[in-house]
């Protein structure tokens, strides 16, 4: 097993848990962090034992407070980088490119590229009291990670301009309210409700099934209906011919937990050519 400086890695009954390990620092975001952040989301994609993950933040103050200003104001800057940024990696993958459902479970503050990140989760649940901010313009920069298409899918234009070119902070339950969570909780039921949707998943929901509709959900982005029904007609009829279409109606029928055979593996990749 990989040994971590920054984040916690630990998978139990097919739900992998991922937490950001700063929090003396409020979990800010560091290129090993980033580093290992994507380590570890290879290796959610790559095992076939994992059926979905969980994202969160150690400690009860912060999910993540943004990136870590100890370069002042070269922060941002490509300059100067300390050599652990330079270090090899491999290639960038992201939580919407992962073949696995992803929920974030945003259990304090979320700024910054701590909130940009989990957008790019397919669910998030929030502290009620977290503050919530894409500060970025107030700090002289620009929203990263998609977010300027991400967050105006997920809340609407209006909300997310709101956001985005103020930079102001919200709170946990107005983000919710907003749509930008699924659901704002007590800080201390974020992150079981978060695995107990994910132990849902592992046990109930065809992998492969998953693995496509997630894959649909992210690439229909700027779809229009026409064009997404092209793109699911084979889909299905590929898993209607499969085992796990037989084993869903049957364990369905029988009212016994279902047995799954197919892997995100398993999908052919001309299913989407």
């Amino acid at each position: 097993m990989t040994t971590y400086q920054q984040i916690l890695f630990d998978v139990r009954d097919g739900v992998a848990q991922i937490t950001l390990n700063r929090p003396e620092a409020m979990n800010t975001w560091t290129a090993i962090m980033s580093n290992e952040l994507n380590d570890a989301m290879h290796r959610c994609n790559d095992d076939d034992a994992i059926r979905a993950v969980v994202l969160t933040g150690a400690g009860d103050r912060a999910f993540c407070a943004g990136a870590d200003l100890g370069r002042g104001g070269s922060t941002f800057s490509g300059r100067d980088r300390p050599d652990e940024a330079r270090r090899p990696t491999k290639p960038a993958i992201y939580p919407h490119q992962i073949s696995k459902p992803v929920i974030a479970a945003l259990n304090g503050h979320a700024i910054g590229v701590g909130i940009t990140y989990p957008m790019l989760a397919d669910v998030r649940f929030v502290a009620e009291t977290a503050k919530i901010a894409f500060p970025f313009v107030r700090r002289g920069v620009l929203p990263e990670l998609g977010s300027h298409t991400v967050l105006a899918q997920v809340v609407g234009l209006s909300r997310a301009a709101d956001l985005l070119l103020s930079g102001r902070t919200v709170s946990g339950a107005e983000a919710a309210a907003m749509g930008l969570a699924s659901r704002a909780l007590p800080q201390k039921e974020v992150l079981p409700a978060a695995l107990d949707m994910a132990r849902d998943i592992a046990t109930n929901a065809a992998p492969a099934s998953v693995a496509i509709a997630k894959r649909l959900l992210w690439s229909g982005m700027g779809a229009t209906v026409g064009e997404m029904m092209q793109r699911e007609n084979p889909a299905f009829a590929w898993l209607g011919n499969q085992a796990d279409a037989r084993e869903g109606v049957q364990s369905f029928i029988e009212k016994r937990p279902p047995k799954w055979s197919l892997a995100p593996s398993d999908i052919p990749h001309t299913l989407f050519e």
